[in-house]
């Protein structure tokens, strides 16, 4: 019996659309709890999803690239979603116009936070270069951290798990963290998450209100581009610690 169950799954695994349908079960699934618990940032359908699919590729002991085979149409599909951002951004416009600035100073001051706080803690806990290179672009969005942390000697799959790590608790604090701080207005709130928690934080944001999506989508975005002008001169912070020589 279990050897025919197996083989069951062997011939099942082997087809791409496999994958591609158990991502998008699990997935509407997620959304459905996630809803039903009144939206608790700790059930976040990209957590629970993850959590499953992971738990079912070691069960059945699937390697990530025959996965990744089966669901890469879904990956193939971040770039069109990604540009889709820029619809709710378009009708902020008028409303960007007049913050423009206190956007900039909060894009620099979370862009280098981010950079140099991470940077400090893992070469604090004795991270090797390689480590440290790649978490600093964490806060950025994951295609982007995952470039720059392999253009600079870091790991790319590592850069991928702290993006993930770092999107995930960052829309499950975010809104504690703004209630503390009383900060209420929409761009604000949808900014901040952009900046922080990238994707993840940007498609909680959206669930919000589409005010809040559009500006969180720009903080992802800007966000991404800062962090990519700015790695360049990670060298100079590593040197200033004595990691570089």
């Amino acid at each position: 019996m279990k050897d025919g169950i197996f083989q069951i799954w062997v011939f099942l695994a082997s087809s791409p659309l496999l994958w591609l349908t158990l991502t998008l079960t699990i997935y509407a699934g997620s959304v459905t709890l996630y809803r039903k618990a009144g939206s608790t940032p700790f059930l976040l359908p990209v957590l629970t999803s993850v959590l499953a699919l992971v738990s079912i590729l070691l069960l059945t002991d699937t390697p990530y690239p025959v996965y990744f085979d089966g669901a890469k149409f879904i990956h193939f599909m971040v770039g069109p979603a990604t540009v889709a951002l820029a619809i709710p951004l378009y009708g902020q416009l008028q409303q960007l116009k007049k913050i423009w600035r206190p956007v900039c100073i909060a894009l620099i001051a979370g862009s280098v936070t981010a950079i140099v706080s991470t940077t400090l803690i893992a070469w604090a806990l004795g991270g090797s270069l390689e480590t440290i290179v790649s978490l600093a672009p964490r806060s950025a969005t994951m295609p982007i951290a995952m470039a720059l942390a392999d253009h600079f000697g870091g790991q790319a799959s590592l850069a991928a798990v702290a993006v993930a790590l770092t999107g995930i608790s960052g829309t499950i604090i975010a809104h504690p963290l703004l209630k503390l701080f009383k900060v209420q207005h929409p761009a604000a709130r949808g900014f901040a998450l952009g900046v922080t928690a990238h994707a993840i934080g940007t498609a909680r944001a959206l669930q919000v209100h589409e005010k809040v999506g559009a500006f969180a989508a720009l903080g992802m975005g800007l966000n991404g581009i800062l962090t990519a002008m700015l790695m360049p001169l990670l060298p100079l912070l590593l040197a200033f610690l004595g990691v570089l020589s």
